[in-house]
């Protein structure tokens, strides 16, 4: 399929809220057809991602996106991010391939660490870009601070320290199997991005953040799970 098939709607309502601190940038009405992604996830070939016999990483299926996708994607957020997240003109982007993602393990067979808040990676400029296909009631993405670090952004610097701190904390008391939320004893809830059809959404892989998954609403049919694109930006 050509770009022309996942074109993003112009000009784009490019938006920002501060979660503790930090910007998350969205965009509303980000494809100008966004069935026509929902439909090759439809005809897309979806297995277990990598390490979910293991119970950890993504706690679902992933597929493919077609690559007219992610050129219409990349040729809008490489500026976009520079602009809004003060990325150097001089660093270089390197990107993961698209994936669209189906959360469908249940909240019994969670592993400890995919009943937590987690972060994607500790570089300064790594950023997370989730395209929402699915409604409110499949859940958003929130943000969180680590009660006992201090932390909520998890750099290089800090990330052993954190690491050390958090399976000490799984160890003393493991997190009940259930899809992370509201806050605990561990991790405040600083704020959400609720999930809206066809909404894109712009952060820093560093944050601690969390899936708000409504584990009535599990299911391995893109037409009625809790459908997602993940892209990945590192600069």
């Amino acid at each position: 399929m050509s770009a022309e098939a996942f074109a993003v709607r112009m000009p784009p309502d490019v938006r920002f809220v501060q979660v503790g601190g930090h910007a998350v940038v969205f965009i509303d009405d980000f494809l100008e057809d966004p069935q026509a992604l929902v439909d090759a996830a439809c005809r897309a070939r979806f297995e277990p991602c990598a390490g979910l016999d293991e119970k950890r990483g993504y706690p679902g299926l992933r597929a493919p996106v077609p690559p007219a996708y992610t050129e219409s994607l990349t040729a809008l957020l490489d500026p976009l991010i520079r602009v809004n997240f003060g990325v150097p003109e001089a660093l270089a982007l390197k990107k993961t391939p698209c994936a669209f993602s189906l959360t469908t393990v249940a909240p019994g067979d969670l592993g400890p660490l995919q009943r937590v808040p987690h972060f994607d990676a500790s570089t300064p400029h790594y950023m997370a870009v989730l395209l929402y296909l699915c409604d409110e009631q499949r859940g958003g993405t929130a943000f969180y601070h680590h009660r006992a670090t201090g932390l909520q952004q998890i750099t290089a610097d800090v990330r052993e320290r954190y690491g050390e701190a958090v399976y000490a904390e799984l160890d003393r008391s493991p997190s009940p199997a259930r899809y992370f939320g509201d806050s605990d004893a561990n991790f405040e809830l600083l704020g959400v991005m609720p999930a809206r059809f066809n909404r894109l959404a712009v952060y820093r892989g560093s944050l601690l953040h969390s899936a708000i998954v409504n584990p009535r609403r599990l299911s391995a049919d893109p037409r009625t799970g809790r459908l997602t694109v993940n892209t990945f930006f590192d600069f």
